[in-house]
């Protein structure tokens, strides 16, 4: 039975799931502009063997949204180690996705020891300073002005979403809504504010994975999202993804699994659940 729960880290609150379950610590984090309710499908299906819990981070979901906050990944790590401290979560695993994974990336650089084993899934893999100038990162990955609009007519634009359109039902409608604030004439504003997004996306523009991969002590499991490119701009990146994860078998060696998220575009836990908690099972399990 799942549970949700609010922390006290810092002086701020902050919201996270529980789904119960005993043995090693599972903690699973989101991606950018997310909230853990991204984990509501594969979170249950760990919940037998784990005790299985993921956090909304510092500006997401229910959690606390400061202003005057930064964004960085020192600040990020800290409300993780706080979180894991706070509820005697001795060396879980840590499980990120997306923007997630380079904060479990970084947690386990950070605080080699911590960590039991780390889940990356499709994030963390490659510098994007390397493959792009600041400018042609900032305008890519700022966030399209969502601000007002109707909610009907967001969920049909979701609707239509690549590896989205093909799974939905009321369940990912409901994940997908949870990144939202629905106002009483129902239309939508991102939970995640526009600087405190960009805020981030700078972090992870300044973060250097590659320099992060040796500073790692535990076992990690790369779970990265691949289909047959569309575009040309979609094959560039897979490209760099693959090289990204070269790098990260140079470093890790024996100590990195690669299992790829076959037909997957990027929102594995939601579009695979089943396959993901497999492959994270049988990663723990080998802990």
């Amino acid at each position: 039975m799942v549970a949700d729960a609010y922390v006290a880290l810092g002086g701020l609150r902050f919201h996270y799931r529980e789904w119960g379950g005993k043995g090693q610590a599972v903690v699973l984090l989101h991606g950018l502009a997310s909230t853990c309710h991204i984990w509501d499908l594969t979170a249950p299906l760990l919940q037998k063997e784990f005790r299985v819990l993921a956090l909304d981070q510092r500006g997401h979901g229910r959690s606390d949204k400061p202003d005057d906050s930064d964004y960085d990944f020192a600040t990020i790590v800290g409300d993780l180690k706080g979180f894991c401290g706070a509820l005697d979560l001795r060396r879980p695993v840590v499980v990120g996705h997306s923007w997630g994974a380079s904060v479990a990336l970084q947690y386990a650089a950070d605080f080699p020891s911590e960590a039991a084993g780390l889940v990356m899934v499709d994030g963390g893999f490659a510098d994007i300073s390397s493959r792009l100038s600041w400018e042609e990162a900032e305008k890519l990955l700022t966030p399209p002005q969502l601000d007002g609009m109707p909610l009907h007519e967001f969920l049909e634009k979701a609707q239509t979403w690549p590896g989205i359109g093909d799974i939905w039902s009321p369940d990912v409608e409901q994940i997908i809504l949870a990144n939202f604030e629905i106002s009483p004439e129902e239309t939508i504003r991102p939970r995640l504010r526009r600087a405190n997004h960009m805020k981030i996306v700078r972090a992870l523009y300044d973060q250097k994975a590659s320099q992060l991969y040796g500073l790692v002590n535990c076992p990690v499991l790369a779970a990265p999202a691949r289909r047959r490119p569309q575009n040309e701009r979609e094959e560039s990146f897979l490209h760099h993804k693959i090289n990204g994860i070269k790098a990260m078998q140079e470093r890790l060696n024996h100590r990195l699994k690669v299992e790829w998220m076959e037909d997957s575009i990027h929102d594995v836990p939601v579009q695979m659940p089943q396959r993901l908690a497999t492959a994270i099972n049988a990663f723990v399990a080998e802990l």
